[in-house]
């Protein structure tokens, strides 16, 4: 049984409407909002569902800029930033998009179980932040190889129009089409400092832009961000959950070696959030019991390479750190939207 068949209705229930859902949820039955067991909207249950398999992403670098880097907008990007630090070794953009689409699926079929669809992942820096010729080319390159059945494209809220979102709504009648905006935080004071060059009110009006088309809209934040508060973080999930987001990834913040953000954090290490797993683990759950249901999760935290980090990374890889996540959830008898 569903207890929510549209979960945008969940929202304008009255208080005790809600909390009965969630005693109904909670006693009578395992399955919940999204139609899934598990407590919290996974992504992996999506896309089974969705393609009735594993669908395999395969990160590619276009050789794409940012705004905030070749003078758009500013210089220098975000300070943050460090692709190095999650580009697969295959990923190069003196490759062609063709060539590392198929070292990419020989990387995954020697690492995980054989996928037989991909989702050319357009990854590195802003993957709109070019005229639509040169889109249409580079997307067409990706669509145009056996098995790629879709893209999902990672970019900036100030890097989409009208015309770049009609060619992606043209593709998308075809292919399975992701837009991945990089919102990092709703606080504008923080994307200042971050050197983003853009505010959280261009976010939420690409995403509304984008959203209600045929284009999945996925979205980025980023927990521990410089000047914020748990508080402040947790207070974000209201924002987040009001947007019209089909889903979104979480990142704990990852302070790479020779960005400005090392620099920072050497002058200024009170300002950061650096919380150890279980720390995190805690927060991640308060957090999405305040997230709409109907928001798909994607990663509740990211890796990096040893090398790159300024700080030991922890210890366990993401698939262990899930599975504590997972348990946690069960300790407490709790799930995604269980307090909004």
């Amino acid at each position: 049984m569903r207890y929510w068949a549209k979960l945008s209705k969940y929202t304008e229930m009255t208080s005790d409407e809600r909390r009965v859902t969630r005693l109904n949820i909670s006693r009578m039955s395992k399955e919940y909002p999204w139609g899934g067991r598990r407590r919290f909207n996974a992504y992996p249950d999506y896309i089974k569902k969705k393609f009735g398999g594993r669908v395999q992403k395969l990160t590619i670098d276009a050789g794409f800029s940012c705004p905030n880097r070749d003078g758009t907008k500013g210089y220098g990007g975000c300070t943050f930033c460090l692709n190095d630090a999650f580009n697969p070794s295959y990923c190069t953009p003196s490759k062609s998009i063709a060539q590392q689409i198929t070292e990419g699926i020989g990387f995954h079929e020697k690492r995980y179980r054989r996928a037989e669809k991909y989702l050319a992942y357009f990854q590195a820096f802003s993957n709109t932040h070019a005229p639509v010729d040169i889109l249409a080319k580079r997307y067409g390159e990706a669509l145009n190889c056996e098995g790629v059945i879709g893209l999902v494209i990672g970019t900036r809220p100030d890097c989409m129009d009208s015309e770049k979102l009609n060619l992606l709504i043209d593709l998308s009648k075809k292919h399975h089409i992701v837009v991945e905006y990089g919102i990092e935080t709703i606080y504008n004071r923080t994307l200042e400092r971050i050197n983003r060059c853009h505010t959280f009110e261009d976010t939420q009006a690409a995403i509304e832009m984008t959203a209600g088309k045929t284009i999945h809209v996925g979205g980025h934040l980023i927990f521990g961000l410089p000047g914020e508060s748990r508080s402040d973080m947790l207070e974000s999930a209201a924002l987040i959950s009001t947007l019209p987001l089909d889903s979104i990834k979480f990142h704990q913040l990852q302070i790479f070696k020779g960005t400005e953000m090392e620099e920072e954090f050497k002058k200024h290490p009170g300002d950061f959030s650096m919380p150890d797993e279980d720390e995190y683990l805690q927060f991640m759950v308060e957090y999405i019991e305040l997230l709409s249901p109907g928001i798909v999760i994607e990663r509740i935290a990211g890796e990096t390479p040893p090398r790159y980090a300024v700080l030991k990374p922890w210890g366990p890889r993401y698939d262990q750190l899930l599975v504590k996540f997972e348990r946690l959830l069960e300790e407490r008898n709790t799930w995604q939207g269980k307090r909004i």
